[in-house]
C-alpha cells in the first residue's frame, strides 16, 4: 500500500504493547521483568530500523508482531495459553490506513483488514493475517488476479490453514507451541473451581502474565498506518471462543478521514446566534461563530443533536488527557493546532489502535472502533484527541472498567489497556501537498500493568522507552 516513488511527508513512528492485567511489582520479580524489557527493547529497534529504512507500516507491524509471535514470554505464537480442553487456538490480525491524500494511494487496498481465528499450527499467525488481508482475489479494478485469496475478512481454522500452507507460510507440530508455563497455568486454572481465586504471589504472576496479548502499531513515511495484533486468547478458555484480536472494531482498528474546516471571517462574528445557543459560542463549541455556525446546525440538528444541541456530549466532553499518556511532544511542537485559519482547508486524520487485556470486554463495548469514532464524529472545533478518546474508554474509570458493572475487581473482566497512533496531514487545496507530520503516540490502561514500548521525542532527540507501570520499575 506504499508509493515508494512519492516524497517522505512523515517521520515514521511506533509503538508496542505486550500485554495487560493484574500486574503488580509484588508479582513481577527484576529477572523476571529484565526478561520483558530486554525483548519488548530489542523488537522496538528491530522495528524501528526497518521503518526507518523504508518499511511499509504493514510490513514493520508484522515484523514486530512475528518477533513476540517467537518469544515464550508473551500470550501468542509459541506463547500461547491453553484452552479448557488442553489445546492452543490462536488470533491474530492486521489494518491499514492512510493520510495521503492522493485518492490512488487511499484505494490501493481494498480490503483494509483481515482477521484470522482458531489457528494451531501456523508458526506465525499474524503472517497469515496479513496474507488473508492482501490476497483479496481481485485487483483495485474488480478484476480476478488469481492471487488465491479472497474477500473474506475472517477466516477461521481449519481451513484458513490449509490456505496457509498453500501460501507457504511456516507450518509447525503441535510441540512447537507447547510451553511448561502455560501448561502449568492451564492445569492450575483447572484445579481450581472458583476462577477468580489467587493464590501466593508466584500465581498471581502466572496468571497476569497470560492476558500477554501482543500488537505493534506503525506509521511509515509515506502516512500509511497499520496495526497488527496476535493473542492465545484467555487461559482455559472454551474451545472454539472467538475473542476481540481477530473482530474488527473490538480489538483493533484503523481508518481515516477528510475533515473539512468552512472558510472563516471578521464578518462571521456578527452574524446572530439562537437565543438557546448563547452560551455555547466559545472558540472550541460546535456552534461558535469561527465553525460555521450555520452550515453546520443545518446539516447536524436532526440528524445528530447530541453533537449539536447538548453541553454535555459524551464526545465533546471527554476529560483532558493524561500527560503521562503521550508518547511526543506537545500538538503545537509536532504541527497540530488548534487555531483556525483565515481560509477553507481540509485535514486528513488518520488513527490506529490495538488493545490488550479482557477480550470479552472489548468486544462488548467495541472498544478499538468507539474510541475512533470519538474523533471522527466530533465536530471539527472540539479537537478531540486520540489520547483523550482512549482514556475515556481503557483509563481508569472508563467504558471497560465500567463494563464489568459489580464483577470489577473480581473477575479481571474489563481489564486492559489501547496503544494507538494518530497523524493528520493538511491538504493544500492548491497544491494537492501535504504539510510534513509527525505522528503521535499515545496509550492508556485501567489495571495493575501494561507492556509497551515506543519512541519518545523532545528537543534533545529521541529516547526509547519500556514501561509496564505508569512509573518507572524499581
Amino acid at each position: 500500500m506504499t508509493n515508494k516513488s512519492a516524497p517522505p511527508t512523515f517521520k515514521p513512528t511506533l509503538i508496542l504493547h505486550g500485554g495487560a492485567g493484574d500486574i503488580h511489582r509484588s508479582s513481577l520479580p527484576p529477572d523476571l521483568y529484565e526478561k520483558y524489557h530486554a525483548s519488548l527493547l530489542s523488537y522496538l529497534r528491530s522495528t524501528k530500523d526497518l521503518l526507518h529504512n523504508g518499511a511499509a507500516a504493514l510490513d514493520a507491524a508484522t515484523h514486530a508482531v512475528s518477533l513476540m509471535e517467537d518469544d515464550e514470554l508473551f500470550n501468542c505464537g509459541r506463547g500461547s495459553v491453553f484452552t479448557s480442553a488442553g489445546t492452543i487456538e490462536m488470533e491474530a490480525s492486521v489494518m491499514v490506513t492512510s493520510v495521503r491524500g492522493d485518492d490512488d494511494e487511499r484505494q490501493e487496498n481494498i480490503k483494509r483488514g483481515a482477521g484470522v481465528m482458531g489457528v494451531r499450527n501456523v508458526r506465525h499467525p499474524i503472517r497469515l493475517a496479513r496474507e488473508s488481508l492482501l490476497r483479496t482475489g481481485y485487483d483495485a479494478d474488480g478484476k480476478p488476479n488469481g492471487d488465491g485469496g479472497s474477500m473474506h475478512m475472517q477466516l477461521v481454522a481449519p481451513y484458513v490453514e490449509e490456505q496457509a500452507r498453500e501460501w507457504g507460510l511456516e507450518i509447525m507440530p503441535d510441540e512447537w507451541f507447547w510451553t511448561e508455563k502455560r501448561w502449568t497455568e492451564h492445569r492450575r486454572g483447572l484445579e481450581e473451581k472458583g476462577e477468580g481465586e489467587r493464590g501466593d504471589g508466584e500465581h498471581e504472576e502466572l496468571i497476569s502474565m497470560s492476558q500477554g496479548t501482543v500488537g505493534c502499531v506503525c506509521l511509515d513515511q509515506w502516512g500509511n498506518l497499520a496495526v497488527a495484533t496476535s493473542t492465545g486468547g484467555l487461559t482455559n478458555k472454551w474451545p472454539g471462543r472467538i475473542g476481540d484480536t481477530p473482530t474488527m472494531g473490538s480489538g483493533f482498528w484503523a481508518e481515516a478521514w477528510d475533515v473539512n474546516y468552512p472558510s472563516y471571517s471578521p464578518e462571521d462574528e456578527e452574524e446572530e446566534v439562537p437565543d438557546e445557543q448563547e452560551a455555547l459560542v466559545s472558540p472550541t463549541s460546535p456552534n461558535s461563530p469561527t465553525w460555521g455556525f450555520k452550515n453546520i446546525r443545518s446539516l447536524f440538528s436532526e440528524c445528530t443533536p447530541s453533537f449539536i444541541n447538548k453541553r454535555n456530549s459524551a464526545y465533546t466532553s471527554i476529560p483532558a488527557a493524561n500527560p503521562d499518556n503521550q508518547g511526543t511532544p506537545d500538538d503545537d511542537e509536532k504541527g497540530y493546532s488548534d487555531e483556525f485559519e483565515s481560509h477553507a482547508r481540509t485535514t486528513r486524520r488518520g488513527v490506529a489502535l490495538s488493545g490488550t487485556g479482557n477480550g470479552d470486554s472489548f468486544l462488548r463495548i467495541a472498544a478499538a472502533r468507539t474510541a475512533s469514532a470519538m474523533l471522527r464524529f466530533s465536530p471539527p472545533a472540539s479537537s478531540t484527541t486520540l489520547a483523550q478518546a482512549i482514556k475515556a474508554i481503557a483509563g481508569p474509570g472508563g467504558d471497560l472498567q465500567t463494563s464489568a458493572g459489580k464483577r470489577w475487581g473480581t473477575t479481571r473482566e474489563g481489564e486492559g489497556g489501547i496503544i494507538g497512533i494518530e497523524a493528520e496531514a493538511e491538504v493544500n487545496a492548491e497544491s494537492q501537498g501535504h504539510r510534513l507530520r509527525h505522528g503521535k503516540v499515545v496509550f492508556d490502561f485501567n489495571c495493575g500493568g501494561m507492556w509497551r514500548a515506543w519512541i519518545e521525542e523532545d528537543e534533545y532527540g529521541e529516547t526509547e522507552r519500556v514501561m509496564v507501570f505508569r512509573d518507572e520499575y524499581r
